[in-house]
């Protein structure tokens, strides 16, 4: 008979609660990291804050069902981003965020992990037990959720397992799972049997709440029906006030009107200020620097704030280096063709290893670019499928590169599009590096290849084919404030397409920042203006340009139009709606 009391009792397995605080304790130092490094000024990495001193919310609206079969849906504004998980009109386990680049989902996100670290018990999150964020860019070939938990979010040297995440996951009562950047996830297109996916379409996490973040025209093809989707809107008048006093200039009144009155005197930054990105670095550009100037274009603004990247990283390097500094700061064309090459293809490209951005550019090249902070480096899984390796060895980081940020690879992709918009005996090839970071094709890209080589329209209608204004509105803005004859072209090629002729007007400004320029122009500004709801936004804030110079040049009965849609309709700054509006010309042709 066996004495119980001389059984050696068994090593007792780490209990699940042990497991589960370890976890949750892993995940919120990692978020920390994340939330405590802001930088509102990218090119000054010794400046970081932590999300909560800089961080105002922008406009944030959400998609209203369609009322009748075939009928459009239609916006309304959400009070809070605050409301998201909360709010009966958005109440759902499917949510998608849509944002222009520059437009802060990324710094949204970054607000949403100081909450539920802090445990801040009047928000909507104080009853999520675990919050899962994954960057979708980093998880190419990542089929699995949980191992890029463990890869991206845990310490390497945590004894947690995949395993042991999947089973803390499953005990839990209350999951947020946000996944950011659907714009860059490298499989969306792939048809791979992913956690990502499945999660996606609701068929895995069925009970838990999912945020996915994406630029609108790169929505997942295929969503459950439920799904609510939401989208940012940008800087109002009071975002932009609170924003100065907050993160710029503290109680100083003198100083925060004077970045004010700094963007009054540069109007044409008042639709790019819009974008969170930009105002925010023209509000620090602009306290800081006495010498920061009137600005007549985009171009010239970006242009600007391009030197400020390079300035500041010159003045740190020893003088004996300066002279090749300068060279590489004017002289990037290699930087510009890939750029380009990247965009233009079928599926966008906007990350690279960087064994292939070094052999491209040049090592001091490259790591001048990095230094600046134009270029950006990140470690990400390597997952190879060779069965003659050894297990061990069919996982390894990498090193990827982007830029800082999507306008970042715009500015640069426009240098090399105005460069070959200007030739006129030169054959131009689109495809010339567009290969992928191993040197391939994809199908897609021998065929859009093919097309483009056997067609015969004009070089610059082919290539300009291939470059959607509404998601590369800068590329061509860009393109127009670099070169006058480049301008020229596109300006000609936007007034043949009936979706894009008020957005000339934006290029026609970018090319020579004189609105006599535009008041020139009979095509554009004889016609009725309209307006309508279902138009894109970049339509739309085309429109209030060309009102907004009708408005300053004293043109009667557009004062109170002008009033009616930029506060009322335009980016849903109030609940007010309207289907239709049909103006008179703002700059009719004088009778004779």
């Amino acid at each position: 008979m066996i004495n119980p009391e001389e059984v050696i009792p068994m090593i007792a397995k780490e209990d699940s609660p042990g497991k589960k605080d370890m976890f949750i304790s892993q995940l919120k130092a990692k978020y920390q990291d994340l939330y405590d490094a802001v930088q509102p000024i990218p090119y000054i990495r010794d400046r970081l804050y932590c999300v909560n001193r800089v961080f105002v919310e922008c406009g944030i609206e959400y998609l209203v069902a369609k009322d009748r079969i075939g009928g459009q849906g239609t916006w309304e504004k959400l009070s809070s981003y605050h409301n998201i998980l909360d709010d009966d009109r958005v109440k759902s386990t499917r949510r998608i965020i849509e944002g222009e680049p520059g437009y802060g989902k990324s710094t949204i996100l970054n607000s949403v992990l100081t909450v539920w670290c802090n445990k801040i018990q009047l928000s909507c999150l104080k009853d999520i037990d675990v919050l899962i964020l994954l960057r979708l860019r980093q998880l190419g070939g990542v089929t699995s959720v949980y191992r890029a938990i463990k890869q991206f979010l845990l310490p390497k040297d945590s004894k947690l397992t995949e395993s042991d995440i999947a089973d803390i996951i499953s005990e839990c009562s209350s999951v947020l799972v946000i996944l950011d950047g659907y714009d860059e996830y490298p499989n969306q297109d792939v048809h791979v049997d992913s956690d990502v996916n499945s999660i996606i379409m609701r068929n895995m996490f069925q009970q838990f709440e999912v945020i996915l973040t994406t630029r609108p025209s790169y929505l997942p093809k295929k969503y459950p029906a439920m799904t609510k989707r939401l989208k940012l809107t940008g800087f109002d008048d009071n975002a932009r006030d609170q924003y100065i006093n907050k993160a710029v200039v503290g109680d100083d009144v003198t100083a925060a009107e004077k970045i004010k009155q700094r963007l009054k005197e540069n109007p044409v930054l008042g639709d790019l200020c819009q974008v969170p990105l930009f105002f925010v670095m023209f509000a620090h550009m602009s306290h800081e620097s006495e010498q920061f100037e009137k600005f007549n274009s985009v171009t010239s603004f970006f242009r600007y704030m391009i030197s400020c990247f390079h300035s500041h990283m010159k003045n740190k390097m020893e003088d004996e280096n300066v002279k090749k500094y300068d060279l590489f700061e004017t002289d990037h064309r290699k930087l510009d063709k890939l750029a380009f090459a990247g965009l233009i293809r079928k599926d966008q490209q906007i990350v690279w290893s960087k064994h292939y951005m070094c052999a491209r550019l040049g090592q001091d090249f490259y790591d001048q670019y990095v230094r600046t902070g134009i270029l950006v480096e990140e470690e990400v899984l390597d997952i190879s499928d060779d069965p003659n390796l050894i297990t061990c060895e069919h996982i390894k980081y990498k090193t990827e590169v982007r830029f800082y940020h999507k306008l970042f690879c715009e500015w640069y992709a426009a240098h090399n599009l105005s460069e070959c918009a200007s030739r006129y005996d030169v054959t131009f090839d689109p495809w010339e590096e567009s290969e992928k970071s191993d040197g391939s094709y994809s199908v897609s890209d021998k065929e859009d290849e093919s097309k483009y080589r056997n067609n015969t329209e004009s070089q610059t209608d082919q290539y300009l084919k291939h470059l959607d204004p509404f998601d590369l509105q800068y590329v061509y803005r860009f393109t127009c404030g670099l070169s006058r004859v480049a301008a020229d072209k596109i300006i000609r090629y936007l007034k043949t397409r009936e979706d894009a002729k008020q957005f000339a007007i934006l290029c026609i400004l970018e090319k020579s920042g004189k609105v006599e320029d535009v008041l020139n122009d009979e095509d554009l500004c004889s016609d009725e203006v309209e307006i309508n709801d279902d138009d894109t936004l970049l339509l739309q804030r085309s429109t209030i340009q060309l009102l907004e110079i009708a408005l300053a040049n004293e043109v009667s009965g557009y004062s109170n139009a002008y009033d009616y849609i930029r506060y009322s309709c335009i980016g849903g700054i109030t609940g007010e709606r309207w289907r239709h509006l049909t103006l008179p010309p703002p700059f009719p042709e004088p009778e004779k």
